[in-house]
């Protein structure tokens, strides 16, 4: 059978669209459910090879289980393939710009620094690799523009919006008042819920979440499960610039800092 331009062509599209895919995936829950059934997969090819009937057909059958339930673990993912193909973003490529990225930090520190100063509580949340989309329907979809006047509006007190987190994906604010998982590691007992739920998100994924305590006005930083307090205005700039344009830890977290 000969190898024709258009078999080049059919598999160069296969290929791209399993790209894309994988960049939708990229850094999601997905990723190491992926790894999973890749584990899965092998273990399959080893038995077989081997001849072990019952360990084959054990991994057939949680193949076949697995692949039942993909549908609901990976539905997520999957909305959110489907809303870029809808939005004809899937076969763009997107790349955050450094100036947008700068004026994200510049509306954050600024929203931040002025609630801390009247002691309005605040939770901030700021994608980044880990698609948060599940988190963004638990709230108020809003899909706007970011800018320092409507992120302070959302944590104004009494307003319906107040409560929970302000989610921002790529310069924009993707939702308001939507609620993130509550760590379950032991935190200074003076910290209530929102200190509680940054770091929870943070274990969960890569996002750098703001918390303005309602108490003291303190602001703190939670990234990768850990909790930095105490951050000044020019504090909080630099950790924000380190982590959303150097792409690298700013700071290295001790354990015990909460």
């Amino acid at each position: 059978m000969d190898f024709t331009l258009l078999d080049a062509v059919d598999i160069l599209i296969v290929a791209y669209v399993i790209y894309k895919l994988m960049n939708v995936i990229r850094g999601t829950r997905a990723t190491t459910l992926i790894k999973g059934l890749a584990v899965i997969f092998v273990a399959s090819l080893i038995a077989r090879a081997l001849a072990l009937q019952t360990v084959s057909w054990l991994l057939e059958q949680s193949t076949t289980v697995i692949f039942v339930a993909l549908p609901i673990v990976f539905y997520p993912e999957l909305r959110r393939a489907l809303e870029q193909i809808g939005r004809g973003q899937f076969f763009t490529k997107f790349n955050t710009s450094k100036d947008q990225s700068q004026s994200v930090i510049e509306s954050v520190v600024k929203v931040a620094v002025k609630l801390s100063a009247r002691r309005v509580g605040a939770l901030i949340v700021i994608e980044r690799e880990t698609g948060l989309q599940e988190f963004v329907e638990t709230g108020v979809g809003l899909d706007a523009l970011l800018s320092a006047e409507l992120l302070g509006n959302i944590f104004e007190p009494n307003s319906p919006l107040h409560d929970g987190a302000a989610i921002i994906r790529d310069g924009r604010i993707s939702s308001a008042a939507s609620f993130l998982p509550l760590t379950e590691s032991l935190l200074d007992s003076q910290l209530g819920t929102r200190h509680r739920a940054a770091v929870g998100l943070s274990e969960q994924s890569d996002a750098v979440v703001i918390v303005v305590s309602e108490e003291t006005g303190t602001i703190s930083l939670a990234v990768g499960g850990r909790l930095r307090r105490y951050l000044t205005e020019s504090r909080l700039s630099e950790q924000l610039q380190a982590y959303l344009q150097k792409a690298e830890e700013p700071f290295r977290f001790r354990r015990g800092w909460h």
